[in-house]
């Protein structure tokens, strides 16, 4: 095998394992959890890129493939904790009322009725 293929096998490696970081990056639950391994991801990768070492590229693949097992246990762990989306994913929720368009969070019934009767009151 020729060195020109090994090193374009390792850069095959190196690019699929940067990928399946990234795709498995986005399905953390929490936005901040996403947001990080998607830094640390491109980070991680971008202080290495001019390493040309092959024992040190041949490290740092084995150290990604570890940070993604890991990775992996997070998110389905992640997926037990979901709370309400926030409003930097982008995503509208809620219910829409007005001639506007506005999207207002949904309260319980019980929180208007308690409201509705501490405004009645008298003190």
């Amino acid at each position: 095998m020729s060195m020109t293929a090994l090193k374009g096998d390792t850069a095959f490696q190196v690019r699929s394992l940067f990928r399946s970081l990234l795709r498995q990056s986005s399905q953390f639950a929490a936005y901040n959890f996403r947001e990080y391994a998607k830094r640390r991801t491109k980070d991680a990768f971008h202080e290495n890129r001019s390493e040309l070492d092959e024992r040190k590229v041949q490290g740092c693949i084995q150290h990604g493939l570890k940070e993604l097992q890991m990775m992996k246990r997070q998110t389905v762990v992640s997926q037990f904790f979901q709370l309400d989306r926030l409003v930097v994913e982008g995503q509208k929720t809620g219910k829409q009322i007005g001639g506007d368009g506005g999207i207002v969070r949904q309260q319980e019934e019980n929180a208007n009725r308690n409201f509705k009767d501490y405004k009645s009151s008298p003190r």
